[in-house]
């Protein structure tokens, strides 16, 4: 699970983008942290961030718990999907609802109020019956990993001496972003997972995509080629800044 929220809303940042955006190639490949049940975040980020057909979106997990509207953040993603390219990546918070369904101790667990997950079955209708079978199937389907020429995207982290298919299922869910050491493939890890407070970090080997989106802060997304950076939040702002600025 993630960490505290942040306090603040902007960390000096102005709501405002400070430039406009220019595409810098004909396919943008893009990562979203966190969503955690915020679908006016989500719908704000990618209604400013315009990703065309061909482009690559690559959601970090966590699309429930928390939030307003977990139903409505995977009713989003699976229309979605229909018109883009979306890999989503499995989230602890995913796992922690589908163990659920096998009983106690998972339930209680998922139902605690550090989980979130009796907000979650509430936006369905209070049960989990009332969650469709193409959304647990959407939770079920989601990938540990998805990797690139140069970077490796995954929820929460990798061990640094394992093969990126070759780690603990655990490591990909809960490790936390301070752990990260430079992994052995030299490419860089993508993740979300730990919060970091309003603004994602960067430590080279490593950026953690993770901004409380939930907690009165932000949804981060990363375009990984060019470092430009969107957030979004529930009030419906939205502003724009630089990999390098942070």
């Amino acid at each position: 699970m993630s960490d505290s929220p942040p306090g603040g809303d902007t960390d000096g940042h102005s709501a405002i983008a400070p430039a406009p955006f220019f595409r810098q190639r004909e396919v943008m490949r893009l990562a979203i942290g966190d969503i955690h049940g915020c679908l006016t975040s989500l719908e704000t980020l990618l209604d400013t961030v315009q990703p065309t057909p061909d482009d690559l979106v690559v959601t970090l997990g966590d699309y429930v718990d928390r939030g307003p509207d977990s139903k409505g953040v995977i009713d989003f993603l699976l229309a979605f999907r229909q018109t883009h390219q979306l890999v989503h990546l499995m989230g602890n918070h995913e796992i922690q609802m589908l163990r659920a369904l096998e009983g106690a101790p998972h339930l209680a667990r998922f139902l605690s109020a550090a989980c979130g997950g009796q907000g979650t079955l509430d936006s369905y209708g209070g049960s989990f019956e009332d969650v469709p079978g193409e959304h647990w199937d959407f939770m079920k389907s989601a990938a540990l990993y998805h990797e690139l020429e140069g970077h490796i995207l995954v929820h929460a982290g990798l061990a640094a001496d394992l093969p990126v298919d070759q780690q603990g299922r655990e490591t990909y869910y809960y490790q936390r972003f301070y752990e990260q050491e430079p992994h052995c493939s030299g490419k860089v890890v993508v993740c979300g997972h730990t919060i970091q407070g309003d603004l994602p970090s960067d430590i080279g080997h490593a950026i953690c995509l993770d901004t409380c989106a939930y907690g009165g802060g932000w949804l981060t997304a990363l375009d990984l080629d060019s470092g430009h950076l969107w957030q979004s939040n529930e009030k419906g702002q939205c502003r724009e800044l630089e990999l390098e600025d942070l």
